[in-house]
Parts: structure tokens; sequence; C-alpha cells
């Protein structure tokens, strides 16, 4: 009886750690799901600067919304622009990962029923269109309601956004009469891309419109370069009271209207009368900033004004002219050339401006954070103002052009 006590006894001992045995790994199995859901990526020095710039963006905002340090979903310009670029190195290596970042921000930001919540129509902000950039894959690939209806609704800002006398569009409503570089980005390639897909390029002269307005009213034949931005009223204690320009070069401005054009030149097809003007716009360009290219590579934050005091050699601006002058070149807009100075560019960046930390992630420095014209506290346009605005680590102004750059470069 006793032997028998004893047995039952080892068995059922046995019983309980086989059951705490199990409960250990599926606690272990627990604690390594919990673990992938924080997904952390291992960024190795072998992998192209593109995926690095990815990658260590994805490890520091989990959520594509977090960009740009937000704490709640916000529809904005430079989500628009790095995830423009992850869109780009989607195609490129068909990781499924950076298709999934994009979503989780269009689904962050937009409801099932298409409003975007945190977006606000009757501001007319020429900046909000940008974002639109990343809905048409989307679309595409899903074919859900929601991303089109977001379309339609940014197509609706465009058709109603108040003009100039001409027809260039305001930058934003609280801006009246006034165009600024950055606007050229944030509405063209976008505006393209929805008449070519939408509107059987009806409205493709109205685009080129907003390039021509900009290059009557903000060129400057001295230096070839173009002013940040036109008042059409001369109102603006910035504005020249004979021109109506703003008074300096500010590179990353002129790198926003760079990328505008080789961008919106994507969907004008060869027998457009007006893609001869825009490569014509950006060859003209190109020319004037390879003039005040930078040993180093790159370009000063005031573009033409070289190592006078306070001056520095910016980042962004840096990205954006890498960028345009390598698709420039891959695509034809401009002579080969183009591609060795945007080689050169890009070295500048990786040798003078990048960091790498221990664990592989790296960070763009010398980033001009903001900047504009106008507003509260003002901004005039100055010199001083330009060299003064604070600079962060890895702005998304620098990072998706980085990125950008580093896929045509194939670096």
């Amino acid at each position: 009886m006793k032997d028998n006590f004893n047995y039952i006894s080892k068995i059922i001992g046995l019983f309980s750690i086989g059951c705490l045995l199990i409960q250990c790994k599926t606690e272990n199995k627990e604690t390594v799901l919990t673990h992938s859901e924080n997904k952390t990526y291992t960024i190795s020095d072998t992998l192209k600067w593109s995926e690095r710039m990815a990658l260590t963006l994805m490890e520091q905002h989990p959520k594509a919304y977090q960009i740009d340090d937000k704490e709640e979903p916000k529809w904005d310009y430079v989500h628009g622009l790095v995830l423009s670029s992850f869109e780009k190195l989607y195609e490129k290596t068909k990781d499924k990962k950076y298709y999934d970042y994009i979503k989780g921000y269009a689904d962050a930001t937009i409801d099932s029923s298409g409003v975007i919540a945190s977006y606000k129509y009757e501001n007319f902000n020429i900046d909000m269109i940008e974002a639109g950039n990343i809905l048409f894959n989307l679309y595409d690939t899903t074919q859900e309601e929601k991303y089109l209806k977001a379309l339609q609704l940014l197509r609706k800002q465009l058709l109603e956004h108040p003009r100039t006398t001409e027809g260039g569009f305001w930058h934003k409503k609280r801006y009246p009469s006034q165009m600024w570089l950055d606007g050229l980005y944030m509405a063209e390639p976008f505006y393209a891309h929805y008449t070519t897909k939408f509107e059987n390029g009806a409205n493709l002269e109205d685009v080129a419109k907003q390039f021509e307005l900009i290059q009557k009213h903000a060129y400057d034949s001295k230096t070839g370069l173009l002013y940040h931005g036109w008042d059409e009223s001369k109102k603006m204690d910035w504005a020249n009271k004979e021109t109506g320009t703003s008074p300096n070069f500010w590179s990353r401005s002129l790198g926003w209207y760079a990328m505008a054009l080789v961008d919106a030149l994507d969907y004008f097809p060869e027998n457009n009368p007006k893609r001869k003007e825009l490569i014509a716009y950006l060859n003209q360009l190109a020319t004037a900033l390879a003039k005040q290219q930078h040993p180093s590579g790159l370009w000063y934050q005031v573009t033409n004004l070289g190592d006078k005091e306070g001056n520095y050699l910016e980042a962004s601006g840096s990205a954006m002219f890498a960028y345009a002058f390598a698709k420039g070149a891959n695509k034809g807009y401009l002579p080969i050339e183009y591609k060795t100075k945007a080689n050169k560019a890009f070295d500048g960046l990786t040798e003078k401006l990048v960091k790498v930390s221990e664990k592989g992630e790296i960070s763009i420095t010398q980033a001009c954070a903001v900047a504009g014209l106008g507003g509260n506290p003002y901004r005039d346009g100055s010199y001083e103002y330009y060299i003064n605005e604070k600079k962060k680590d890895n702005d998304p102004k620098a990072t998706g052009p980085f990125i950008l750059a580093a896929i045509e470069l194939n670096r």
C-alpha cells in the first residue's frame, strides 16, 4: 500500500514538474512574442545607406506618425516626404515592412470614411497636399475607398485654393498673395500625378503654370537662383518694394523647388509642350547650384554667401540637391555629369555630417529645423534670420531626401 502511495506521489510530482515546464515555455514564448511586436532592427553597415536610414527611423519611431517626435497622429508634409522615400525603398527592395510602415501612417490619420481628422480644409495650407503622394499606391494596392476619398479631398483643396491674380497658389490662406518655393514641392507632384491618373492629364498646363510664375517672379538673373518667397502685394515687410521678392537665397527652399521639378516631370509625357520648359528650368537651376557647391560636395544654408560668418554647410538642402541631380541625370533631364556632382554631395553628407552609433543607427547633423517668412514671431528673411534658426539632428527634411538620393545613386 505504501509502495502504491509513493508511486502515485511520484506520478503527481512528475505531472506538476511537467506543468511547470510547460508554463515556463509558454511564458518564454509570450516574452518572445511581446519582444517581436516591439521590433528591433539590426542595422548593419553592409546595408545600403537608404536602408540604414530607414531602419534607424523605424527603430526610433516604431509608429510612422511619431516621425518628427510627434506624440499624436498628424497629417503633415514631413511625414509625406519621409514616407515617399519609404515607398521608393519598398519598390526597390520589395520588403513589406516598409509598405506596412507607410500604411500604418495612413491608417492612423485617415478614418474608415476617408476623413483626415487633423487636416483643416479651411486653412488652405499648401503644405497639407504633400502627404497625399503616399495614397496613390495605397489605393491601387488595396482598393480601399477611404484612400480615394482622401485623394479627392486634397484635389478639392487645389480646386478652391486661393490664387494670385495670375493663377499661382498662395502658400497658405494666412499668407495672402504669397508664393514660396516650398509650395511647389508641396502641391505640384501630387497635382501632376492626380490629373494624369484621374483626369487624363487635363490640368498639366495648370501644374506648369505654377513653375512659370515662380520663375517669372522669384528668379534672379544675376545668380541664376530663385528667392525663397514672392509677395504679389508687396505689402510684407520682408518683400522688396519693387519686385516683391524676399531678400535671400535659402538652400532648402531651392531644394524643395529642384525636387518639385524632377518629381512633377514624371507625369509630363514626351509630347507635352510644357515638358521641355520644365526641363529647361531644372537645367538653369542645376547650373546655378553647381557654381555654389562647396569643395566638400555640400551647400551652405544661405546658398550664395559661402563662409560668411555664421553660415554653415547644411544637410537638408544638400540632400535635396543630391537627389534632384541624381534623378535628373538618371532620367535624362540633366547632363550625366550631374550624377558625379550628386555623388560628391552624397559623399559630403556621409563623410562630414553623418554620425553612426554603436547600434548602427545613423544621424544626420547640421539640418535646419525650420525656416519661413512672416508669421508670429516675425521672420524677416534676413541673413541673420536664416543662420540663427535652430538645427535638429535627423530632421525629416534631411532624412527623406537622404534616402531618396541614396536610392537614385544606389549607395
